[in-house]
């Protein structure tokens, strides 16, 4: 209940809420009460909006190995960033704070077409200052390995999502990376 109401409230604020941002006695208020103190303008619409789906999603962690992965990456220097077709208040509560807080620019549909077109790609590329032949994509399905390839960089398979590897090889991966430790390869420095 507390991980719903903090999803709800993150959801209709445009700020992340943390469970531990509830009052103490958040499980003993009327949930639209609770809501309310926490800045919800108009909790009774946030609850229809956003309260089932809230409750009905599961916690969300990441693979092993890719917040060690992407934290190496920022401490070598590289732009990290996401493209999803997640709507932008679904993003703000299904990221882990973890991963998040790593992340420079996140692309959501509502900011660009979504993918297999790569203007979500330009623009993160464009946001982060980085040119398509100095940048790589991981991807997990075939619309993410014909959006890299159509923005002009490397695409890399996610291999362990839901797609075959022969699939995400067909969509046009440069690479397949077999599991969420596999090391990068290497990016043009020029």
């Amino acid at each position: 209940m507390r991980t719903t109401l903090a999803a709800v409230a993150t959801c209709a604020t445009g700020r992340r809420v943390r469970p531990g941002d509830l009052p103490p006695d958040a499980l003993r208020r009327p949930r639209c009460e609770v809501l309310a103190l926490l800045g919800v303008a108009d909790p009774d619409d946030a609850c229809d909006r956003w309260w089932d789906g809230a409750a009905s999603a599961t916690a969300v962690h990441t693979f092993p190995g890719v917040l060690s992965g992407l934290l190496a990456l920022r401490l070598q220097g590289t732009a990290v960033g996401a493209v999803t077709v997640q709507d932008p208040d679904r993003v703000r509560w299904l990221l882990p704070e973890a991963l998040a807080e790593l992340l420079e620019v996140v692309i959501t549909r509502q900011d660009a077409p979504p993918k297999p077109a790569p203007d979500g790609l330009h623009l993160a590329l464009t946001r982060l200052d980085v040119t398509p032949r100095r940048a790589i994509f991981v991807g997990d399905s075939p619309g993410d390995m014909t959006a890299a390839r159509a923005a002009g960089v490397i695409a890399l398979a996610a291999a362990w999502g839901w797609h075959p590897p022969a699939a995400l090889r067909e969509a046009g991966a440069d690479h397949l990376l077999p599991d969420p430790t596999s090391h990068l390869p290497p990016i043009d420095s020029a």
